[in-house]
This record gives C-alpha cells, sequence and structure tokens, in this order.
C-alpha cells in the first residue's frame, strides 16, 4: 500500500483530498510566517478542524512543526542581515528566553482542556490577532520613534513581549511570530527585524512546548514530518518574497481571514475531524 492508504491519525484514515488540503495549508501558512509572521496559526487551526485530534495532539504536533521553520527563518533572516547585528542578537536571545518558562507552563495548562474550551480560546486569540493586524493597517499604530533594542528599556521590553508569547505559544501550539510580530511593530521595531527576532523566538517556544507535549505523549511525529515538509518550502519562499514585495494587501487579506476563522471557532463551527 502506499503512503496515502495507510496514513492514520487516532486510528481513522485520511484520504489523499484531505492530506493534499493539509499540504496545501502548510505551504500557505509557511509563506506567511516569513512575510508577515502570523501564519503557522493556519497550520494548528487545520490540524484541529480538519483531523479527529485531542487539543494537546493539536498544539504539540504543531510546536514539533515550527521548531524547523523557525531554524529555517532565522537562518534565512541571517542571511539577509537583520539578524546580522549584534543587538539584533541580544534582543532575540533576550525575547527567546523569557519565553521558554511560558512555552512549558502553556503546555501543562493544555491538559485541562476540552476540546469545546480549547475552542474558544483558539478563536479568540486567533480573533484578537485579526483585529491587530487590522487595526494597524487602517490607524498607523506604528509609533513615531523606533524601538532602541540595544537600550535597557528595549531589552526590557523584549523580555516582557517574551513572556507575554510564550504562554499562548504554548498553550495552543502557535508558535511566536503570530503574536510577537505585531506586537514588536507596536512597540517600533522595523517590520523585517520583527519578523526576524520572531523566528529566533519560535525555536524555543515551540522546543520547550514540544518537549512538554512529548513528555504528555501527544505530539503525532509522523504527521508532524510529512506537513513539515511543505511548511518549510513554503517558509523558504515567503522569506524570498519578503525582501522584494510589498505585504499590504496581503496583511489586510489575512487579518480578515482571521477575523472569521476567529468567530468560527468561538461560535462552535468546529468540529474536530468533521
Amino acid at each position: 500500500m502506499s503512503l496515502l492508504t495507510t496514513f492514520f491519525i487516532a486510528g481513522t484514515s485520511v484520504s489523499t483530498a484531505l492530506l493534499v488540503l493539509l499540504i496545501v495549508i502548510a505551504l500557505i501558512g509557511g509563506f506567511c510566517i516569513t512575510t508577515i509572521g502570523p501564519g503557522g496559526i493556519f497550520v494548528t487551526i487545520s490540524l484541529f478542524v480538519l483531523l479527529p485530534l485531542d487539543p494537546g495532539t493539536v498544539a504539540g504536533t504543531a510546536s514539533a512543526m515550527f521548531i524547523a521553520t523557525g531554524i529555517l527563518g532565522s537562518l534565512g533572516y541571517l542571511q539577509s542581515g537583520q539578524l546580522k547585528r549584534k543587538e539584533a542578537l541580544k534582543a532575540a536571545m533576550v525575547l527567546s528566553l523569557t519565553s521558554i518558562a511560558g512555552a512549558y507552563a502553556g503546555s501543562e495548562i493544555n491538559k485541562l482542556l476540552d476540546t469545546a474550551t480549547f475552542a474558544v480560546i483558539l478563536g479568540l486569540f486567533v480573533f484578537v490577532t485579526g483585529f491587530i493586524i487590522l487595526y494597524r493597517q487602517y490607524n498607523e499604530l506604528a509609533p513615531d520613534k523606533r524601538l532602541d533594542i540595544d537600550s535597557a528599556k528595549g531589552l526590557i521590553w523584549m523580555g516582557a513581549v517574551g513572556i507575554a508569547v510564550g504562554l499562548p505559544g504554548g498553550l495552543l501550539g502557535v508558535g511566536g511570530p503570530v503574536l510577537a510580530v505585531p506586537l514588536l511593530v507596536v512597540l517600533g521595531a522595523p517590520m523585517l527585524l520583527s519578523v526576524a527576532l520572531a523566528q529566533v523566538q519560535s525555536i524555543f517556544i515551540s522546543g520547550m512546548a514540544t518537549v512538554g507535549y512529548t513528555l504528555q505523549g501527544a505530539v503525532d511525529w509522523v504527521l508532524a514530518g510529512i506537513l513539515v515538509v511543505p511548511l518549510l518550502i513554503g517558509t523558504a519562499t515567503g522569506w524570498y518574497f519578503a525582501q522584494r514585495i510589498q505585504v499590504k494587501r496581503l496583511k489586510v487579506a489575512l487579518a480578515l481571514v482571521l477575523l472569521a476563522l476567529g468567530i468560527y471557532l468561538m461560535t462552535g463551527g468546529a468540529t474536530p475531524g468533521g
């Protein structure tokens, strides 16, 4: 038999069409990760809505994949120069290390959630993320002054963002960029630098969350291994285009999709595996 006919999730075979859909979503999600930050969240949503997985396996499997995208994204932005400066690396380390405790705590709290509660929390997170992106796009939320990431104030802000992003990242399996990028941009960090810093942070958030979920036996490594390939292809492609295109329209479209998905999840529209 081929891999497509013997691929099982939670004892249920996955059709070729569904597997192709998951692969396409992974490609799109990876592309968005390195262009505007929030992108991996589409993978998390698809795992929850399209497959019969419990909240822990959704978050754990997604987190395992985001380790790879974080490494690839970080290498890309190191190559393009955003992470070559000493102050950028220092900020990335502060941002990342403060995320670790929150990520592990999130993986532990996830054990307490049933499917309905997970759906509401994920939906709220998705909706708020879409709102932040849309509001900033049309109201110029970016501050007048750039954030000096090498100053004591800048590093304190990096630590605060790390803590704020680590907990939901580990709890929901959404990595770091989905929330870190909007927060960093609002604080005054340049867009590309914000995305670059979030890539490094996602390695630590996803790594620690994966450890927590692995201890719970809640990571589907077969599924992660299959979907991480298109996710990485999308991540590499997104990094290439992020250096060459304006992503304004893409941000607006993404925000509208996130708002709709957030409402859908919060109102009980998602039936895992349905």
